[in-house]
């Protein structure tokens, strides 16, 4: 009877082993097949790209941009995505079927994408408005199309160091030559984060003192902004009488200056035209905004002064948003010659210190400034 049951385990346990043996195998998970994509251009914007893939037996997909430092890969189970190119160029793009993970078939489409530059590689604007070189009843009497490969120090000077209490506005600044730059038609003064005479920042600022001066004429300056917060640039004038009687009594006219930055009273968007003198002892100014849709960074922009002997005009793109009577007999200053000045200060009373957001450097350009009479 013993004999019987062990026989019996024995005969169970076989064919338990062979049960096991007998279990069908895994089937083998297969891969994608017929994968296609198709390459489209956005049709408001040809930096963007759309890509669509399809393929049979598919779970997802992997599409990968390859863009250089901007490569983007997305992982997606529609087939579509999409990039923003900056560059025109030659760009490949990588596109994955999975069944899964490691289970997948690609393929890779070379394309070109064409975009319209709008600046140049050092930040130059290629866009932007345009003056005549003539104007009826004028005559051109000075210009300076920054042709040459230096500043014309015939006519230009440079201001250097910090100035007075920071040039009388607590700029943080150190003016210096080599912040400037003339080559291929345009000047460019530079604000840099740079350590140099105790300050954390450069710059330059260049003046026409006792070389170039004018009274009653039209100017018309072209230029592109630097932008940020605490960053200060501007277009300006100073009374050539400036040494022997000080500010306010020479008077000044603002035909540009720029407040950097985002808070209240500052954007990127936004020049001020403003006249300053004397008023009988006391000090005095007049002057208003204008605002554009995008930053004074992204395109050229003439900026315009037209002054007689009875008004003085500030125009933006020959668009008139300031005007003053300067007849008053405590307006005096208004009727002298006065001479130019290019700056670009950081920080100061106005715009305020720069901070996290600011980039550096900051570039204002010069294509021209021309003077009519």
């Amino acid at each position: 009877m013993r004999l019987k049951n062990i026989s019996l385990l024995l005969l169970i346990f076989i064919l338990g082993i062979t049960g096991c043996d007998d279990e069908p195998e895994k089937p083998q998970v297969g891969l994608p097949d017929s994968l296609t994509v198709q390459i489209e251009y956005s049709a408001n914007d040809p930096s963007i790209v759309n890509v669509t893939a399809k393929a049979n037996s598919v779970n997802f997909f992997t599409i990968t941009f390859l863009d250089g430092d901007n490569t983007e890969s997305t992982e997606t189970p529609y087939g579509t995505a999409t990039h923003t190119y900056t560059k025109s160029g030659l760009y490949e793009i990588n596109v994955k079927a999975h069944a899964l993970a490691t289970n997948y078939i690609e393929r890779t489409d070379t394309f070109r994408v064409y975009i319209e530059e709008t600046k140049t590689e050092d930040g130059r604007p290629l866009n932007g408005y345009s003056s005549p070189m003539t104007y009826d009843g004028m005559t051109l009497v000075w210009n300076d199309e920054f042709d040459g490969e230096a500043l014309n120090e015939s006519v230009w000077n440079y201001e250097l160091g910090t100035g007075s209490n920071g040039w009388g506005n607590n700029e943080q600044q150190y003016y210096l030559k080599e912040n400037t730059i003339v080559a291929d038609g345009y000047l460019s003064i530079e604000a840099k984060k740079q350590f140099f005479g105790n300050r954390q920042y450069t710059s330059s600022r260049l003046t026409t003192k006792n070389k170039k001066s004018f009274k009653y004429c039209r100017v018309d300056i072209r230029a592109a902004l630097p932008e940020g917060q605490g960053i200060w640039p501007a277009l300006w004038m100073l009374g050539n009488d400036i040494s022997t009687v000080s500010w306010p009594n020479c008077g000044e006219i603002d035909i540009m200056e720029l407040v950097g930055g985002t808070a209240e009273g500052k954007s990127d968007k936004t020049v001020h035209g403003t006249v300053h003198w004397d008023n009988a002892g006391s000090y005095a100014s007049y002057g208003l905004s204008n605002s554009i849709s995008t930053k004074f960074s992204e395109e050229f922009h003439v900026f315009s002064l037209i002054w007689d002997d009875e008004k003085i005009r500030i125009l933006r793109d020959d668009k008139q948003y300031m005007v003053i009577t300067t007849t008053n007999p405590n307006m005096s200053e208004f009727h002298q010659e006065f001479f130019f000045i290019f700056n670009v200060a950081v920080g100061g009373r106005w715009p305020g210190s720069p901070d996290s957001t600011t980039d550096f450097p900051q570039k204002m350009w010069v294509d021209y400034i021309r003077v009519f009479q």
